[in-house]
């Protein structure tokens, strides 16, 4: 009887060790958070590229909208900010709302004037990350007439002229704070990532009148 228990028991134990269903669990149990990493890695840098694209386009049609406007409103006394920089504004607006971006709550008046002819828009209500949403126009923009306008930075601080003549033009500038779901997945591996918190786009576009 002893004979017949041994040999289904050493039976039993042979046909577990040849079973692969566990080594598949554990494979699947290794893979699985690099699955993860992955997946969201693609979704989560597409966003962020597609975020990255949209504020490039915009940019530019608000820097050519706003140096088809006259400057002379600039010099106009005004309680509020000039025509010409609320249009640029409204492009701005317009396209968020067109493209669903969420605007962060930037209003018409939410402005500071940090210059004679520069205007920064800011917020961060309706659930936006971070610093929000940060919309800088500069109509008194210049820069060398040959340097290159596209290197302006995000504050559009006008580039040293030397002994060139410069050239005055629209400098737009929009910064938008993005929350990254990336680095939380990456953690589950033990890393760590330094993505940058806000995409930023400048454009700019020499004044025509």
């Amino acid at each position: 009887m002893n004979w017949l228990f041994n040999s289904w028991r050493s039976g039993a134990v042979r046909r577990a060790w040849r079973d692969e269903r566990a080594a598949q669990l554990v494979e699947f149990a290794v893979a699985l958070p690099l699955l993860v990493v992955f997946v969201v890695g693609i979704f989560d840098f597409s966003g962020a590229f597609t975020l990255r694209q949209k504020l490039t386009n915009v940019a530019r049609d608000a820097a050519r909208a706003g140096a088809a406007d006259p400057a002379s409103d600039l010099s106009l006394p005004s309680t509020g900010a000039p025509a010409s920089v609320i249009d640029v504004f409204q492009v701005i607006d317009n396209y968020f709302t067109a493209n669903n971006i969420n605007d962060c709550g930037v209003a018409v008046g939410s402005y500071v004037q940090t210059s004679p002819a520069t205007w920064t828009f800011s917020n961060n209500i309706n659930g936006c990350p971070g610093t929000g949403l940060t919309i800088t126009i500069d109509r008194a923009y210049y820069f060398p007439q040959s340097g290159a306008a596209q290197a302006a930075t995000v504050t559009c601080s006008p580039q040293p002229s030397g002994s060139q003549p410069t050239v005055i033009g629209t400098c737009v500038s929009i910064q938008y704070a993005y929350q990254w779901r990336f680095g939380r997945v990456a953690s589950l591996l033990g890393g760590t990532t330094g993505l940058p918190t806000v995409i930023s786009a400048t454009a700019v576009a020499m004044n025509e009148n």
